[in-house]
């Protein structure tokens, strides 16, 4: 009894420092929700400054068109981000697939990498690449292919099919990860019974590995409804310019313009609380239909 206990305080105190940083980083913060209910000047006191109440929540639905053009951008990416959701483990299963353990190590490794790089880099290599002087374009001139110079950087309609493509680039081997170390702890004597009765590798990936990796699947997209309004800052903040920017504003760069650029503080911590309160609604909905259709859920 001694010894697990001490297991078990030894595994807690290992705990310990993610658990500070999670308070640190995710409830602390909340502590400013207050903002949204003063008139707050940067500068002054928060307390010496107006208290206004609901003030700001109700200038959220009085500013109409706005609101309407930044949530109409969140939930087209959002929407095809979850349409796109079972690609990192379609491409889980096809890695799986490849046979010569070199290449599959860096087809990993080249797909991982991305993700570490930073968006800024990555406005960089692109600008390089699809710009007016760009490669592509020297490329379709010297071919003769192109007649005028085109810049997709600057075309609004091209912003939700370019920054999903890039978005995809960028994360699909990390997302993977997950759907990779699932398939390991697959058993593998299936897969043993499998060639004997005759299936093929293709038969054994869609009977074996694919609903092997579904309950995984189904845990992922429930955090992801979670998240469904959280489709980021950084990408879209670097790729805006005066021609994206209609199409290209989501709702977390609206609340970093409204607060850092506008220096309207409050009304920006009330517009992120008015998102955070449909996040944490859509979480609960997700929660309750996963739980009647597979009888589980995530709490």
């Amino acid at each position: 009894m001694n010894y697990r206990n001490k297991a078990r305080y030894s595994l807690l105190y290992m705990a310990l420092p993610l658990m500070a940083l999670v308070f640190l980083f995710s409830y602390m913060p909340l502590f400013g929700w207050i903002y949204a209910f003063y008139d707050y000047k940067a500068g002054i006191p928060l307390f010496q400054n107006e208290f206004v109440g609901l003030k700001f929540f109700k200038l959220i639905f009085s500013d109409k068109a706005d609101m309407i053009r930044v949530m109409k951008n969140t939930l087209i990416f959002a929407f095809i981000g979850l349409a796109l959701s079972p690609l990192p483990m379609v491409f889980a299963i096809l890695m799986n697939e490849i046979r010569i353990k070199r290449f599959k190590s860096f087809i990993q490794t080249a797909t991982t990498l991305p993700n570490f790089v930073s968006w800024i880099i990555v406005y960089s290599l692109t600008f390089m690449i699809f710009s007016t002087e760009g490669l592509l374009n020297q490329i379709g001139d010297s071919l003769g292919l192109l007649s005028n110079p085109t810049n997709i950087l600057t075309k609004g309609d091209a912003v939700y099919w370019f920054q999903t493509a890039l978005g995809v680039w960028k994360g699909l081997g990390w997302s993977a990860i997950v759907y990779v170390a699932s398939i390991s702890s697959i058993d593998q004597e299936l897969y043993e019974a499998a060639v004997i009765d005759g299936a093929g590798r293709f038969k054994s990936a869609m009977h074996i590995t694919l609903p092997s990796l579904v309950p995984t699947y189904l845990v992922l997209l429930i955090l992801s409804i979670g998240n469904f309004l959280n489709v980021g800052l950084e990408q879209y903040l670097v790729y805006k310019n005066a021609l994206t920017a209609d199409n290209i504003e989501v709702l977390d760069l609206y609340v970093y313009q409204l607060g850092i650029n506008n220096h309207d503080y409050s009304y920006g911590v009330a517009v992120g609380i008015l998102k955070s309160g449909i996040s944490i609604i859509l979480l609960v909905i997700a929660n309750v239909i996963a739980k009647r259709v597979r009888g589980s859920s995530i709490f």
